[in-house]
Parts: C-alpha cells; sequence; structure tokens
C-alpha cells in the first residue's frame, strides 16, 4: 500500500503545477511518480532542475539506458514500463537494446 497518493490534476500545488503540465505535455501523460512527487515542491522543483541539468550532459538514450539498467536492479515493475516507453517512444531504442540496457549493457560502450 503506498504511503502517498498520486494527486489528481486539480490537487498539485500551484508550485509545482507549471514543471509537472510541461513535463505531462512532452511524454503525453503524467506518471504516477511525479504526481506524487509534486506534492513538495521544494524537493519536486529541485528534481526537475537536475534532471534538467543531466538533459544537457547525458542523451536521451544514455539517460534511458541508465534509468532501465537501475530499474531492473531495483527490480520495479512501475520503473521498468516507464522507462521502457520512454526508451522506446522517445529515445527510439530498438527493443533488442531496450533489453541491453536492462541487463545493464549496450550495444555502443
Amino acid at each position: 500500500m503506498p504511503r502517498a497518493k498520486a494527486l489528481m490534476p486539480e490537487q498539485v500545488p500551484a508550485d509545482s503545477k507549471s514543471i509537472l503540465d510541461a513535463f505531462t505535455k512532452n511524454i503525453g501523460f503524467t506518471p504516477n511518480m511525479m504526481a506524487t512527487f509534486s506534492q513538495s515542491p521544494i524537493a519536486f522543483n529541485a528534481w526537475a532542475t537536475l534532471r534538467g541539468s543531466l538533459s544537457k550532459v547525458l542523451d536521451v538514450k544514455t539517460r534511458d539506458s541508465i534509468g532501465l539498467a537501475v530499474s531492473e536492479v531495483n527490480g520495479c515493475n512501475y520503473c521498468l514500463s516507464v522507462h521502457s516507453f520512454a526508451a522506446e517512444h522517445m529515445a527510439r531504442l530498438p527493443a533488442d537494446e531496450i533489453i541491453l540496457a536492462r541487463k545493464g549493457h549496450a550495444i555502443k560502450p
């Protein structure tokens, strides 16, 4: 049983709303993790800033591959689903590369 519930759009604090709306628009849906995390505007906005900074350093394929590997190690099926969706639809990773990423490997080192 989750300790915190994902917020409905009308429940999201004003200080988190613009960033959450931008993520939703960018990926086409609102992941439960983000809807839950948005309850704490300070933490949510700090995470979003860190994520934005990393996106300038690591390309989308690398970021999604790392997300897949970490989700696999953590055994989180929800995170694997979200990162698999992102890897396929946003990073355009083919299925064989998604499988490799889940194992912590890649076609290109």
